[in-house]
């Protein structure tokens, strides 16, 4: 009589779980400024067809782009956005490294520096309008200057609200929750491309155009 051979089942080895590059937070926000790469290419676009690369903008009938600008104003305002890409960078390095107090430093002075880029935009706009009686419905070209450099602003000002937003969460809870520097990753990576788009602006609207 052979007796049975009894066989151990093999062990089945399960392939390491690999943890996707990019987490569901980072894809959205990524689908999302695409989506604003081609809004904002849209508008800049408009702007240049309307004005002309040739400084002869069409169907003006009023304040031309080289007789509005004050260009000290608009260069301390771009200093101080362009400043604030600095600022947040800072501030996400501190949340990495769980550093409370230099994280509320830098954050604070990101949105300071945001803020006062916004009151930059607000005076040129107040001087545009009640010193050269230029409005978005007085020719192309205020029409399409307050379209694009006002869906910027829009823009900055929506950046604000939330980094405010999470400051104020962070320091109600008197530390930085456990997915707050991938918050503030993609809070600055909104604030990144909003400082980028202004560089095209600010070259388009500022430079080129006048």
């Amino acid at each position: 009589m052979s007796s049975a051979t009894t066989t151990s089942p093999s062990p089945v080895h399960h392939p390491p779980s690999v943890s996707p590059a990019l987490s569901k937070g980072k894809v959205g926000m990524i689908a999302f400024l695409t989506t604003e790469v081609a809004f904002f290419g849209t508008l800049i676009t408009t702007y240049i067809t309307y004005i002309g690369a040739d400084q002869q903008p069409r169907g003006m009938g009023g304040p031309t782009p080289d007789e509005v600008f004050t260009m000290p104003l608009v260069l301390a305002s771009t200093v101080c956005l362009l400043s604030s890409s600095v600022t947040i960078h800072l501030a996400g390095n501190a949340a990495h490294h769980r550093d409370v107090a230099g994280f509320r430093s830098w954050w604070l002075a990101t949105i300071g520096l945001g803020a006062l880029f916004i009151v930059g935009t607000m005076y040129e706009w107040h001087d545009l309008i009640f010193t050269h009686q230029l409005t978005p419905w007085r020719n192309l070209f205020g029409s399409t200057y307050f379209t694009l450099v006002g869906f910027h602003a829009l823009h900055v000002t929506i950046g604000l609200i939330i980094m405010s937003m999470l400051f104020i969460f962070a320091e109600a809870r008197s530390k930085l929750p456990d997915n707050h520097p991938l918050d503030t990753e993609l809070v600055s990576w909104y604030w990144h491309f909003v400082d980028g788009v202004w560089i095209v602006v600010f070259t388009v609207v500022y430079l080129v155009s006048r």
